[in-house]
């Protein structure tokens, strides 16, 4: 693949309903969607990123910087003859693993469409559906959690996650848990305790979740093992780990049993593919993190989530769970089973509404050899 243009775009779209986690309210989506011509040949990836640092260190402004300065020039004009070299292509740069994204991703869209299949068959999928959950935010009362929850279930979901924080934690669960006895239901609180709130997170144990997800600090792997160590309910960990030697050092450690994949995470579709290779081997579950990708981050992550590894449900929902309208032309939908089909099309199997995409864009940048 000879690399010869490359399109940034900044585009915002609002939000169905507000999303909150522990660390913040949000009401639109911003994320920088890049469009890769190698041989003749367009693929579409995304850096699902978010105006501030609340869940990455990384912003749209920061992707933004990092891809036109450094990750497009290393790129541009180049020979490659896997997507899957352009992670180490560019690993010069440091970091900076959602800028690198949306350029890797791109490069998989162009390799399938050029072998004419699916990047799910490229990755080595042979799955048609993926089991797909839904992801609930921290909301004003608990009434109107139930009530989101309830439409969820009545959609087909297979699978609740709810955001949790200290106030906001033990009680919710235990009225959903009255509500809905066996729904598998897990939750998430993107870093909001310490090890000193152990005692307090013991007592999740009584409700039979299917993981806590990222209780401690974002940046930590060893604290994780010591709660791992007084809790029953297994540990998932998500913001710490960015690369295989994370996964590995998370598995080692037994900081946690389950690992969230999210490919924006780790830099891309290859690095998504050796954790699961990894978790496979040791036969530990992953499953599919969301970072509220609109339709094309979306469709990658369905391809990788695919993958048989993926043995539980994901935070992979269909478009209309976030947004009225999707910036591709035929949006992803839940199947009454609670599932999502896998594209089977060439690439990632959608293709892009441009108009709209063009009422979306906030910023536009084309570089080329």
């Amino acid at each position: 693949m000879h690399v010869e243009r490359i399109e940034l775009r900044y585009i915002q779209l609002p939000l169905k309903h507000h999303f909150e986690t522990s660390a913040i309210r949000s009401f639109q989506r911003d994320t920088i969607l890049v469009t890769v011509w190698a041989d003749g040949v367009e693929g579409w990836g995304e850096s699902a990123i978010e105006a501030g640092p609340w869940y990455s260190p990384e912003t749209v402004e920061t992707a933004w910087h990092v891809q036109r300065d450094f990750l497009v020039p290393m790129l541009l004009g180049q020979q490659l003859e896997t997507a899957a070299e352009a992670f180490d292509r560019l690993a010069l740069v440091r970091g900076h693993n959602m800028a690198k994204t949306g350029l890797e991703e791109a490069l998989w869209d162009v390799e399938a469409r050029q072998k004419g299949i699916s990047v799910a068959q490229l990755l080595g999928s042979t799955s048609p559906r993926i089991e797909s959950g839904v992801s609930v935010g921290i909301q004003d009362t608990v009434d109107e959690l139930l009530e989101l929850v309830e439409g969820y279930l009545a959609q087909g979901y297979r699978r609740i996650k709810v955001k949790i924080k200290p106030g906001w934690d033990v009680e919710v669960v235990r009225t959903l848990r009255q509500r809905w006895p066996e729904v598998p239901l897990m939750v998430d609180a993107n870093s909001a305790y310490t090890l000193e709130d152990a005692d307090h997170l013991v007592a999740l144990d009584g409700f039979d979740l299917m993981m806590i997800e990222q209780p401690l600090a974002y940046d930590d792997i060893y604290q994780h093992s010591l709660l791992q160590r007084r809790l029953r309910t297994p540990l998932c960990l998500d913001e710490s780990i960015h690369t295989p030697a994370h996964a590995l050092a998370a598995l080692e450690l037994g900081s946690c049993r389950i690992i969230n994949i999210k490919p924006g995470r780790v830099g891309g579709l290859a690095q998504a593919r050796r954790i699961h290779d990894l978790c496979q081997e040791r036969g530990v579950p992953v499953w599919c993190g969301g970072l509220l990708e609109v339709g094309v981050g979306r469709a990658h992550n369905v391809a990788i989530a695919s993958l048989p590894g993926f043995t539980l449900p994901g935070d992979v929902s269909a478009s209309d769970r976030y947004f009225e309208r999707d910036v591709i032309e035929l949006p992803f939908r839940l199947n009454p089973d609670g599932t999502i089909d896998v594209p089977q099309g060439p690439g990632i199997g959608v293709e892009v509404d441009r108009a709209f995409l063009d009422e979306v864009t906030v910023r536009r940048e084309e570089f080329a050899v």
